[in-house]
Protein backbone atom coordinates (compact mmCIF):
# COMPACT_ATOMS: atom_id res chain seq x y z
CA UNK A 1 0.00 0.00 0.00
CA UNK A 2 1.30 3.31 -1.24
CA UNK A 3 0.86 5.47 2.02
CA UNK A 4 1.93 8.65 0.43
CA UNK A 5 -0.67 7.87 -2.27
CA UNK A 6 -3.63 7.25 0.63
CA UNK A 7 -2.69 10.64 2.12
CA UNK A 8 -2.64 12.52 -1.24
CA UNK A 9 -6.24 11.29 -1.93
CA UNK A 10 -7.06 12.59 1.57
CA UNK A 11 -5.81 15.51 0.80
CA UNK A 12 -7.39 15.94 -2.31
CA UNK A 13 -10.76 15.13 -0.73
CA UNK A 14 -10.25 17.51 1.84
CA UNK A 15 -8.76 20.29 -1.04
CA UNK A 16 -12.22 19.43 -3.09
CA UNK A 17 -14.37 20.25 -0.47
CA UNK A 18 -12.40 23.36 0.73
CA UNK A 19 -12.48 24.52 -3.09
CA UNK A 20 -16.46 23.63 -3.23
CA UNK A 21 -18.40 24.25 -0.08
CA UNK A 22 -20.44 20.59 0.24
CA UNK A 23 -23.93 21.45 1.17
CA UNK A 24 -24.15 18.30 3.83
CA UNK A 25 -26.92 17.91 6.02
CA UNK A 26 -28.24 20.57 8.65
CA UNK A 27 -29.48 18.20 10.93
CA UNK A 28 -32.40 19.02 12.63
CA UNK A 29 -34.01 22.46 12.56
CA UNK A 30 -32.84 25.26 14.80
CA UNK A 31 -34.28 28.51 16.05
CA UNK A 32 -32.68 31.18 17.91
CA UNK A 33 -29.45 32.50 17.43
CA UNK A 34 -26.31 31.67 14.93
CA UNK A 35 -23.50 29.82 16.85
CA UNK A 36 -21.16 31.29 14.77
CA UNK A 37 -22.04 34.90 13.53
CA UNK A 38 -24.86 35.36 16.57
CA UNK A 39 -27.71 36.41 13.81
CA UNK A 40 -31.22 35.28 14.63
CA UNK A 41 -32.22 32.20 12.92
CA UNK A 42 -35.50 30.09 12.10
CA UNK A 43 -34.63 27.67 9.80
CA UNK A 44 -31.96 25.13 9.14
CA UNK A 45 -29.44 27.37 7.98
CA UNK A 46 -28.13 31.16 9.20
CA UNK A 47 -29.61 33.63 6.90
CA UNK A 48 -26.46 35.72 7.01
CA UNK A 49 -23.33 33.39 7.05
CA UNK A 50 -24.75 29.65 5.70
CA UNK A 51 -23.89 27.42 8.96
CA UNK A 52 -26.44 24.99 9.81
CA UNK A 53 -28.26 25.85 13.45
CA UNK A 54 -28.34 22.17 14.47
CA UNK A 55 -24.63 21.77 15.41
CA UNK A 56 -23.68 18.07 15.57
CA UNK A 57 -21.34 16.75 18.31
CA UNK A 58 -20.99 13.49 17.95
CA UNK A 59 -18.59 11.20 16.77
CA UNK A 60 -20.28 9.55 14.62
CA UNK A 61 -20.99 12.98 12.42
CA UNK A 62 -17.23 13.40 12.49
CA UNK A 63 -16.77 10.55 10.53
CA UNK A 64 -19.91 10.96 8.24
CA UNK A 65 -17.61 14.72 7.80
CA UNK A 66 -14.52 13.02 6.97
CA UNK A 67 -16.59 10.69 4.48
CA UNK A 68 -18.16 13.40 2.53
CA UNK A 69 -14.63 15.59 2.95
CA UNK A 70 -12.81 12.38 1.14
CA UNK A 71 -15.49 11.10 -0.88
CA UNK A 72 -17.36 13.94 -2.10
CA UNK A 73 -20.77 11.83 -1.62
CA UNK A 74 -23.69 14.08 -2.56
CA UNK A 75 -26.44 14.05 -4.81
CA UNK A 76 -24.32 16.35 -6.80
CA UNK A 77 -22.10 13.76 -8.05
CA UNK A 78 -24.57 11.62 -9.52
CA UNK A 79 -25.58 14.75 -11.41
CA UNK A 80 -22.08 15.91 -12.68
CA UNK A 81 -20.39 12.53 -13.60
CA UNK A 82 -23.26 11.29 -15.91
CA UNK A 83 -23.44 14.29 -17.81
CA UNK A 84 -19.27 14.20 -17.80
CA UNK A 85 -19.25 11.38 -19.73
CA UNK A 86 -22.30 11.75 -22.26
CA UNK A 87 -23.20 15.14 -22.67
CA UNK A 88 -19.65 17.12 -21.65
CA UNK A 89 -21.03 20.04 -23.66
CA UNK A 90 -24.26 20.80 -21.86
CA UNK A 91 -21.96 20.31 -18.16
CA UNK A 92 -19.52 23.05 -19.34
CA UNK A 93 -21.93 25.19 -20.76
CA UNK A 94 -24.76 25.05 -17.74
CA UNK A 95 -21.57 25.78 -15.34
CA UNK A 96 -20.48 28.91 -17.54
CA UNK A 97 -23.61 30.52 -17.82
CA UNK A 98 -24.40 30.07 -13.97
CA UNK A 99 -26.50 27.12 -13.40
CA UNK A 100 -23.98 25.84 -10.72
CA UNK A 101 -25.87 24.48 -7.48
CA UNK A 102 -26.84 21.16 -9.00
CA UNK A 103 -23.20 20.19 -10.22
CA UNK A 104 -19.94 19.88 -8.90
CA UNK A 105 -17.07 22.55 -9.37
CA UNK A 106 -14.57 21.72 -12.35
CA UNK A 107 -11.63 22.25 -9.90
CA UNK A 108 -13.16 20.55 -7.22
CA UNK A 109 -13.66 17.48 -9.50
CA UNK A 110 -11.03 18.01 -11.42
CA UNK A 111 -8.29 18.31 -7.97
CA UNK A 112 -10.11 15.14 -6.29
CA UNK A 113 -10.17 12.73 -9.24
CA UNK A 114 -6.22 13.51 -9.74
CA UNK A 115 -5.86 12.21 -6.53
CA UNK A 116 -7.89 9.35 -6.64
CA UNK A 117 -6.17 8.53 -9.73
CA UNK A 118 -3.07 8.21 -8.11
CA UNK A 119 -4.20 6.51 -5.29
CA UNK A 120 -5.80 4.08 -7.32
CA UNK A 121 -2.84 3.56 -9.50
CA UNK A 122 -0.57 2.84 -6.92
CA UNK A 123 -2.86 -0.14 -5.70
CA UNK A 124 -2.28 -1.89 -9.32
CA UNK A 125 0.11 -4.74 -9.50
CA UNK A 126 3.22 -4.36 -11.45
CA UNK A 127 3.93 -6.43 -14.64
CA UNK A 128 6.24 -9.05 -14.17
CA UNK A 129 8.91 -8.34 -15.41
CA UNK A 130 10.22 -10.75 -18.21
CA UNK A 131 13.65 -12.61 -17.59
CA UNK A 132 16.24 -13.22 -21.03
CA UNK A 133 14.70 -15.80 -23.06
CA UNK A 134 16.51 -18.28 -24.54
CA UNK A 135 16.12 -17.18 -28.24
CA UNK A 136 17.87 -13.79 -27.08
CA UNK A 137 21.10 -16.41 -25.99
CA UNK A 138 20.88 -18.30 -29.07
CA UNK A 139 20.66 -14.82 -31.28
CA UNK A 140 23.70 -13.22 -29.75
CA UNK A 141 25.63 -17.13 -30.40
CA UNK A 142 24.39 -16.95 -34.15
CA UNK A 143 25.92 -13.10 -34.30
CA UNK A 144 29.16 -14.42 -32.53
CA UNK A 145 29.50 -17.42 -35.52
CA UNK A 146 29.50 -14.14 -38.30
CA UNK A 147 31.88 -12.66 -36.72
CA UNK A 148 34.45 -15.44 -35.85
CA UNK A 149 33.51 -16.62 -39.84
CA UNK A 150 34.62 -12.68 -40.76
CA UNK A 151 37.19 -12.63 -38.72
CA UNK A 152 38.38 -16.11 -40.20
CA UNK A 153 38.00 -14.15 -43.87
CA UNK A 154 40.00 -11.23 -42.92
CA UNK A 155 43.49 -13.74 -41.87
CA UNK A 156 42.94 -15.92 -44.88
CA UNK A 157 43.03 -12.58 -46.98
CA UNK A 158 45.62 -11.12 -45.17
CA UNK A 159 47.80 -14.33 -46.04
CA UNK A 160 47.44 -13.72 -49.21
CA UNK A 161 48.35 -9.91 -48.75
CA UNK A 162 51.87 -8.76 -48.64
CA UNK A 163 51.22 -5.11 -48.45
CA UNK A 164 49.97 -5.88 -44.65
CA UNK A 165 46.42 -3.25 -45.92
CA UNK A 166 44.58 -6.57 -44.21
CA UNK A 167 45.90 -5.85 -40.65
CA UNK A 168 43.44 -3.56 -40.06
CA UNK A 169 40.31 -5.72 -41.13
CA UNK A 170 42.01 -8.36 -38.53
CA UNK A 171 41.89 -6.30 -35.88
CA UNK A 172 38.72 -4.98 -36.32
CA UNK A 173 37.00 -8.33 -36.35
CA UNK A 174 38.80 -9.44 -33.24
CA UNK A 175 37.20 -6.34 -31.83
CA UNK A 176 34.17 -7.66 -32.93
CA UNK A 177 34.50 -11.08 -31.85
CA UNK A 178 35.44 -10.08 -28.13
CA UNK A 179 32.88 -7.74 -28.59
CA UNK A 180 29.89 -10.26 -29.13
CA UNK A 181 31.77 -13.20 -26.87
CA UNK A 182 31.11 -10.79 -23.70
CA UNK A 183 27.80 -9.91 -24.60
CA UNK A 184 27.05 -13.54 -24.57
CA UNK A 185 28.93 -14.47 -21.82
CA UNK A 186 26.68 -11.45 -19.63
CA UNK A 187 23.64 -13.13 -20.66
CA UNK A 188 24.62 -16.62 -19.77
CA UNK A 189 25.48 -15.30 -16.52
CA UNK A 190 22.43 -13.31 -16.38
CA UNK A 191 20.41 -16.27 -17.19
CA UNK A 192 22.00 -18.77 -14.26
CA UNK A 193 22.74 -16.14 -11.84
CA UNK A 194 21.11 -13.13 -11.89
CA UNK A 195 23.27 -9.72 -12.64
CA UNK A 196 25.74 -7.98 -10.37
CA UNK A 197 23.58 -5.18 -9.39
CA UNK A 198 20.50 -7.25 -8.02
CA UNK A 199 18.00 -5.97 -10.80
CA UNK A 200 15.75 -8.54 -12.28
CA UNK A 201 17.69 -9.47 -15.92
CA UNK A 202 15.34 -8.69 -18.79
CA UNK A 203 13.31 -6.00 -16.46
CA UNK A 204 12.92 -2.83 -17.64
CA UNK A 205 14.75 -1.81 -14.60
CA UNK A 206 17.83 -3.53 -16.19
CA UNK A 207 16.97 -1.87 -19.13
CA UNK A 208 16.79 1.64 -18.14
CA UNK A 209 20.22 0.76 -16.15
CA UNK A 210 22.03 -0.58 -18.83
CA UNK A 211 20.89 2.55 -21.50
CA UNK A 212 21.50 5.21 -18.59
CA UNK A 213 25.34 3.18 -17.90
CA UNK A 214 26.01 3.54 -21.60
CA UNK A 215 26.14 -0.61 -22.14
CA UNK A 216 24.18 -1.99 -24.69
CA UNK A 217 22.77 -5.20 -24.96
CA UNK A 218 25.14 -5.89 -28.04
CA UNK A 219 27.62 -5.37 -25.53
CA UNK A 220 28.81 -1.79 -27.55
CA UNK A 221 27.91 1.32 -25.66
CA UNK A 222 25.44 3.75 -26.53
CA UNK A 223 24.42 7.21 -25.62
CA UNK A 224 20.67 8.22 -24.27
CA UNK A 225 19.24 11.54 -25.85
CA UNK A 226 17.50 14.01 -22.86
CA UNK A 227 15.26 16.44 -24.34
CA UNK A 228 16.42 16.04 -27.64
CA UNK A 229 20.59 16.37 -26.53
CA UNK A 230 22.59 13.08 -26.24
CA UNK A 231 24.37 12.91 -22.73
CA UNK A 232 26.84 10.96 -21.27
CA UNK A 233 27.25 9.82 -17.69
CA UNK A 234 30.58 11.62 -17.57
CA UNK A 235 29.40 15.27 -19.03
CA UNK A 236 28.25 17.71 -16.32
CA UNK A 237 24.78 19.35 -16.26
CA UNK A 238 20.92 18.87 -16.88
CA UNK A 239 21.63 15.54 -19.27
CA UNK A 240 23.76 13.99 -16.80
CA UNK A 241 22.02 14.54 -13.75
CA UNK A 242 19.06 12.53 -15.66
CA UNK A 243 21.42 9.80 -16.23
CA UNK A 244 22.66 9.69 -12.22
CA UNK A 245 19.06 9.68 -11.61
CA UNK A 246 18.68 6.63 -13.49
CA UNK A 247 20.89 4.54 -12.12
CA UNK A 248 18.69 3.67 -9.61
CA UNK A 249 15.86 3.16 -11.72
CA UNK A 250 13.01 2.74 -8.87
CA UNK A 251 14.02 5.45 -7.40
CA UNK A 252 13.47 7.81 -10.60
CA UNK A 253 10.36 6.11 -11.66
CA UNK A 254 9.02 6.86 -7.59
CA UNK A 255 10.45 10.40 -8.08
CA UNK A 256 8.44 10.81 -11.58
CA UNK A 257 5.22 9.69 -10.18
CA UNK A 258 5.37 11.65 -7.34
CA UNK A 259 6.38 15.07 -9.54
CA UNK A 260 3.10 14.31 -11.80
CA UNK A 261 1.12 13.93 -8.51
CA UNK A 262 1.98 17.53 -7.20
CA UNK A 263 2.46 19.13 -11.10
CA UNK A 264 -0.44 17.44 -13.02
CA UNK A 265 -2.69 20.82 -12.74
CA UNK A 266 0.41 22.44 -15.09
CA UNK A 267 -1.76 20.80 -17.61
CA UNK A 268 -4.59 22.86 -17.40
CA UNK A 269 -2.36 26.26 -17.77
CA UNK A 270 -0.60 24.91 -20.85
CA UNK A 271 -4.42 23.56 -22.22
CA UNK A 272 -5.72 27.13 -21.96
CA UNK A 273 -3.45 28.94 -24.35
CA UNK A 274 -4.00 26.42 -27.15
CA UNK A 275 -7.50 26.26 -26.93
CA UNK A 276 -8.04 29.66 -26.80
CA UNK A 277 -6.71 29.85 -30.35
CA UNK A 278 -9.15 27.81 -31.53
CA UNK A 279 -11.69 30.48 -30.79
CA UNK A 280 -9.54 33.54 -31.12
CA UNK A 281 -11.61 35.21 -34.56
CA UNK A 282 -15.10 34.98 -32.23
CA UNK A 283 -16.06 36.85 -29.06
CA UNK A 284 -17.54 36.20 -26.26
CA UNK A 285 -15.40 33.22 -24.51
CA UNK A 286 -13.49 34.06 -22.34
CA UNK A 287 -10.34 32.09 -20.71
CA UNK A 288 -12.36 31.42 -17.64
CA UNK A 289 -14.90 29.70 -20.06
CA UNK A 290 -11.74 27.75 -21.61
CA UNK A 291 -10.57 26.68 -18.18
CA UNK A 292 -14.06 25.03 -17.11
CA UNK A 293 -13.75 22.68 -20.97
CA UNK A 294 -10.05 21.95 -19.83
CA UNK A 295 -11.16 21.02 -16.60
CA UNK A 296 -13.76 19.01 -17.55
CA UNK A 297 -11.84 17.05 -20.15
CA UNK A 298 -8.81 16.02 -18.30
CA UNK A 299 -10.79 14.81 -15.49
CA UNK A 300 -13.32 12.80 -18.35
CA UNK A 301 -9.72 11.56 -18.92
CA UNK A 302 -8.33 10.89 -16.12
CA UNK A 303 -11.42 8.73 -15.25
CA UNK A 304 -10.78 6.96 -18.73
CA UNK A 305 -7.46 6.44 -17.49
CA UNK A 306 -8.75 4.80 -14.62
CA UNK A 307 -11.26 2.66 -16.35
CA UNK A 308 -8.93 1.08 -18.82
CA UNK A 309 -5.93 0.28 -15.88
CA UNK A 310 -7.91 -1.42 -14.02
CA UNK A 311 -9.34 -3.30 -17.02
CA UNK A 312 -6.37 -4.41 -17.97
CA UNK A 313 -5.21 -5.62 -14.43
CA UNK A 314 -8.63 -7.42 -14.11
CA UNK A 315 -8.24 -9.54 -17.33
CA UNK A 316 -6.23 -8.62 -20.44
CA UNK A 317 -8.01 -9.59 -23.20
CA UNK A 318 -11.03 -7.42 -21.12
CA UNK A 319 -7.99 -4.79 -21.02
CA UNK A 320 -7.62 -4.66 -25.20
CA UNK A 321 -11.13 -4.33 -25.96
CA UNK A 322 -11.62 -1.05 -23.11
CA UNK A 323 -8.26 0.22 -24.49
CA UNK A 324 -9.70 0.40 -27.70
CA UNK A 325 -13.14 1.44 -26.63
CA UNK A 326 -11.34 4.26 -24.42
CA UNK A 327 -9.13 5.19 -27.04
CA UNK A 328 -11.62 5.59 -29.95
CA UNK A 329 -13.93 7.72 -27.39
CA UNK A 330 -11.77 10.26 -26.91
CA UNK A 331 -12.52 11.96 -30.39
CA UNK A 332 -15.99 11.81 -29.89
CA UNK A 333 -15.58 13.10 -26.07
CA UNK A 334 -13.96 16.32 -27.34
CA UNK A 335 -16.13 16.52 -30.51
CA UNK A 336 -19.19 16.75 -28.43
CA UNK A 337 -17.74 18.83 -25.57
CA UNK A 338 -16.96 21.58 -28.32
CA UNK A 339 -19.84 21.48 -30.27
CA UNK A 340 -22.40 21.62 -27.12
CA UNK A 341 -20.11 23.74 -24.85
CA UNK A 342 -19.94 26.69 -27.53
CA UNK A 343 -22.53 25.93 -29.73
CA UNK A 344 -20.81 25.14 -32.62
CA UNK A 345 -21.57 23.34 -36.07
CA UNK A 346 -20.91 19.96 -36.61
CA UNK A 347 -18.69 21.50 -39.39
CA UNK A 348 -16.92 24.09 -36.70
CA UNK A 349 -17.07 21.48 -33.92
CA UNK A 350 -15.06 18.68 -36.32
CA UNK A 351 -11.90 20.85 -37.06
CA UNK A 352 -11.45 22.16 -34.09
CA UNK A 353 -11.20 18.73 -32.81
CA UNK A 354 -8.42 17.74 -35.22
CA UNK A 355 -6.19 20.84 -34.14
CA UNK A 356 -7.15 20.24 -30.39
CA UNK A 357 -6.03 16.75 -30.37
CA UNK A 358 -2.95 17.78 -32.28
CA UNK A 359 -2.49 20.71 -29.58
CA UNK A 360 -3.28 18.38 -27.09
CA UNK A 361 0.15 16.24 -27.99
CA UNK A 362 1.87 19.48 -28.30
CA UNK A 363 0.91 20.05 -24.16
CA UNK A 364 1.77 16.13 -23.45
CA UNK A 365 4.98 17.05 -24.98
CA UNK A 366 5.69 19.76 -22.65
CA UNK A 367 4.19 18.19 -19.91
CA UNK A 368 6.51 15.55 -19.89
CA UNK A 369 9.41 17.77 -20.17
CA UNK A 370 8.44 19.79 -16.87
CA UNK A 371 8.11 16.65 -15.37
CA UNK A 372 11.49 15.20 -16.33
CA UNK A 373 12.97 18.51 -15.35
CA UNK A 374 11.51 18.74 -11.81
CA UNK A 375 11.88 15.33 -10.96
CA UNK A 376 15.18 14.18 -12.62
CA UNK A 377 16.79 17.96 -13.06
CA UNK A 378 17.82 18.77 -9.85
Amino acid sequence: MDIEGAGGAITGGLIAGAVEKPTGHAGEAGHGVCSDCGAATSGNFCANCGQATHVHRTLLHLGEELLHGVMHFDARVWRTLPLLAFNPGRLTREWVEGRRTRYVSPLAIFLFTLFVMFFALSFMPQPSAPVVLAGDIQEQRQELLEAERGLAEARTDAASDPSGMADMGIKAGEALVAQKRAALARLETEQSQGRADGLKPGSWQASIKDIASGDDVSGGTTKLKVMGHEADKDDHGFGATVLKKLQNPDLALYKLQQTMYKFAFLLVPFSIPFLALLFLWRRGFTLYDHGVFVLYSLTFMALLLMVIVLARTINGPLGGLVTAIGVAAIPVHVFAQLKGAYSLSIFSALWRTVLLLFFCNIVIGLFVMAIVYLGLGH
